[in-house]
């Protein structure tokens, strides 16, 4: 009997690709869409985002190409619950909120695993890019950089668990150029080969964060000083949420020289400006830690760490503290570093393992 696979199809390219490859595999191949808000929840749809009715009509297409099953699942209120609400909630709080980590953790890899288990299915397959491979000597299965690193996403995949992995797969995590999935899916004819990515927060239809936020909450967040590093008043800023920490643009103020946003004081409601020097810390503390190649990690162990998804890997060390937080130390201090963000460690092409960053140090 052939193995099933479970695959997510978000009507783009690379899931379709990844669909097309499981079943040239031999694999009993299930294709489903998650529908994960309304149209009214969001203010409407974006051609620039994922999950859009075009997205499940353009995935429905390629699953009939393929001539496998498929399937919309609704997920909204699990979604509002996990990524939105979230998403909101670490805003309110100052930090800046990962909300594509939030939707692959709890709607990919959480709910779309249990409905793969329900089915009997073998493997949960998406488009990401990225590789799992299983470690002859320990029997870890180990979570590894894509072959192309411009296109890597293993950083949104930290938080996999074992079990997780070992009935995962991403099939386009050996490829090594974009256009290379593009020929393969103009191969296979389907009609989104040269569809555009995905590039903006699916539920945040206009761009503006701030803007979402108020709509969802339906309360309008008050004006507030901008302050330098001294507390010397340097204008009012809309509204707290609408800062991210080493924002720059978009503050509305007429400066001598570009300052940029190092830090949030919720209580007093006012944005700290620096023109550079409070961007850099030493260190960082990472909470809800989830280590990939370690079962027990070392006392200390060098790595290379990420604190955002477009972020340069920086050399640092990392240290378990009996609490289970991490406490990561930079070789040369960082630039930018906000509560909220995931952190991740690499030691060379291998997931070390990653976290929430809990504050800069």
């Amino acid at each position: 009997m052939a193995k099933k696979a479970l695959i997510a199809m978000s009507g783009g390219v690379d899931s379709s690709v990844a669909a097309a490859l499981m079943k040239e595999r031999g694999y009993d191949c299930i294709g489903v869409t998650m529908k994960l808000y309304s149209g009214e929840d969001a203010g409407g749809c974006r051609s620039n985002t994922c999950c859009t009715a075009e997205d499940a009509a353009d995935a429905r297409q390629v699953a009939d190409a393929l001539d496998i099953p498929f399937y919309v699942l609704n997920f909204t209120d699990d979604f509002q619950k996990q990524v939105i609400e979230r998403f909101v909630r670490i805003y309110e709080q100052g930090g800046t909120p990962n909300p594509c980590i939030d939707c692959n953790r709890y709607m990919k890899h959480e709910k779309l695993y249990r409905r793969a288990a329900a089915l009997h299915c073998d493997l949960i397959v998406t488009g990401h890019y990225a590789r799992i491979e299983q470690d002859p000597v320990s029997g870890r299965y180990l979570l590894k950089k894509a072959r192309n690193a411009a296109k890597d996403q293993s950083y949104v995949l930290y938080f996999l668990s074992q079990e997780q992995l070992s009935h995962s797969a991403f099939p386009l995590g050996e490829f090594e150029s974009k256009e290379a999935v593009r020929a393969r899916a103009a191969q296979y004819h389907f009609l989104n080969a040269r569809k555009h990515d995905s590039q903006d927060i699916c539920f945040v239809t206009n761009g503006d964060y701030g803007d979402f936020i108020e709509k969802y909450r339906s309360v309008q967040y008050p004006e507030g000083d901008f302050v330098d590093e001294a507390g010397h008043l340097l204008g009012r800023h809309r509204g707290i949420i609408r800062y991210t920490i080493g924002q720059r643009k978009g503050l509305g103020l007429s400066l001598p020289a570009p300052m940029y946003v190092a830090g949030k004081d919720m209580a007093e409601n006012r944005v700290i400006l620096t023109t550079g020097s409070l961007l850099y810390s030493d260190s960082l503390l990472a909470g809800s830690f989830n280590w990939i190649k370690y079962e027990t990690p070392p006392a200390a162990l060098r790595v290379t760490a990420k604190t955002r998804y477009k972020a340069k890997e920086v050399p640092a060390t990392a240290e378990p503290l009996p609490d289970g937080s991490v406490r990561i130390r930079f070789d040369i201090p960082e630039r930018a570093i906000a509560a909220g963000q995931a952190v991740v460690l690499y030691d060379g092409e291998d997931v070390v393992g990653g976290g929430t960053i809990l504050r800069a140090e």
